[in-house]
């Protein structure tokens, strides 16, 4: 893509916009106004917040699922004086996303909701800023072929992600040869030091306590279990092609080393900033170039020790169901994800322990039998029925 001078703006379509890494991304493309437009919006139900993000980039489209909160925006956006034109329906979301006019897509929809939208991306051959983990747990195989035959350009906006991508070799065709393993780095959570016996007694408000990283209820209480990172090394595994025992995870409580590359020679390469999710969110908008991210550097002066630990099987048993799932038929991976997602919710909800996450995962994982998936309907079914099958476990867990 050459020098940027005299270049067309590029448009660029948020699903998301209101969660932390939209609002993120509405940060880094504010800070550049000559290079990208904001094409369009969307939000779950966060009508105000939407209706500002409007007021200050002016999209064309702002997409709301939800009727009633779809109609509540079009009315304040009208009262405003605002001529953004809302859309209503889930399947308004592959529009925006797969629309004519879009340059680039960022997919930051969290859960299975997000899988049409992202499909519908990579289908009409978008750059896709991927934060979705499910367009690669749950999609995998279909996912990639959608990118492959979209001529999609796939960029990961985890932060453990891009680390990985920023130290790989340019050309993917030399991956193979050169590489001998990536390492994800994980904080550990807020429960790292704790016995495993303890982790009975943890509150949903103690394990949404990050120490490091903002990040919505359900992604921190992953972060709490490492189910994140269990979903980060299935993630890796498509993203980067390598085998599932070239992927490796240390954990690395100061969140400055994002992750990093082992080469046939030993030499590992690694990726360092602030924990800030708008440095690699620039890097996805921008890439090969690199723009100004608002992201603090790095004071290596001031800087603490960085130490590094092997994760506790004890601790957190759910990482090793990463491995489990990659070595299971195809399709499971999307169960380990559905089953999570209903267990988290449960333990949110106070209807199980902090513990029984675990359980219910591999109960749901016992119980199941997937059939590879052709289809996003096969994935939604496959998707349907785990939760099924969790909730059944949750509720024989309840108190």
């Amino acid at each position: 893509m050459g020098l940027h001078t005299g270049m067309q703006k590029q448009r660029v379509t948020i699903l998301g916009s209101t969660g932390s890494i939209g609002t993120s991304t509405l940060d880094v493309l504010a800070r550049h106004p000559e290079r990208f437009e904001v094409f369009a919006l969307s939000a779950a139900t966060q009508v105000d917040l939407l209706l500002a993000q409007c007021a200050q980039f002016k999209p064309r489209y702002a997409v709301m699922v939800s009727p009633a909160h779809a109609a509540d925006l079009a009315h304040k956006l009208k009262a405003n004086g605002l001529e953004t034109h809302v859309l209503q329906a889930q399947s308004a979301l592959e529009t925006i996303a797969s629309h004519e006019q879009t340059d680039v897509v960022m997919a930051a929809i969290v859960g299975a909701a997000g899988l049409a939208p992202c499909l519908a991306a990579a289908r009409a051959g978008k750059r896709l800023l991927l934060a979705n983990k499910e367009a690669l747990v749950v999609g995998a195989e279909l996912f990639l072929q959608a990118v492959q035959e979209g001529g999609a350009r796939l960029l990961p906006i985890d932060s453990e992600h891009s680390a990985i991508f920023q130290s790989l070799p340019e050309d993917p065709a030399t991956w193979s040869a050169r590489v001998s393993k990536i390492i994800l780095t994980a904080s550990g959570g807020p429960f790292r030091t704790r016995t495993p016996a303890s982790l009975r007694e943890v509150t949903p408000e103690q394990a949404v306590a990050h120490p490091n990283w903002v990040m919505g209820r359900k992604i921190s209480v992953d972060s709490a279990t490492m189910m994140n990172k269990a979903l980060e090394v299935i993630e890796a595994r498509y993203l980067f092609g390598m085998a599932p025992e070239q992927i490796n995870v240390v954990i690395h409580p100061q969140s400055i080393i994002h992750s990093m590359v082992q080469y046939r020679d030993a030499s590992v390469v690694a990726q360092l900033g602030t924990p800030d999710m708008r440095g690699p969110i620039a890097y996805g908008l921008a890439w090969p170039e690199r723009i100004a991210s608002g992201a603090a550097a790095l004071d290596f002066a001031a800087l603490a020790a960085m130490t590094f630990e092997a994760p506790n099987a004890q601790l957190f048993p759910g990482l090793q169901l990463a491995w489990d799932a990659l070595a299971a038929p195809p399709g499971t991976t999307a169960v380990l994800n559905a089953a999570n997602e209903v267990a988290v919710q449960a333990f949110l909800e106070r209807r199980i322990r902090f513990d029984e996450i675990h359980a219910v995962n591999l109960a749901t994982l016992s119980a199941s039998s997937p059939s590879k998936p052709h289809a996003l309907a096969d994935l939604l079914a496959l998707d349907a029925d785990a939760r099924r099958v969790a909730l059944d476990h949750v509720k024989r867990l309840e108190p």
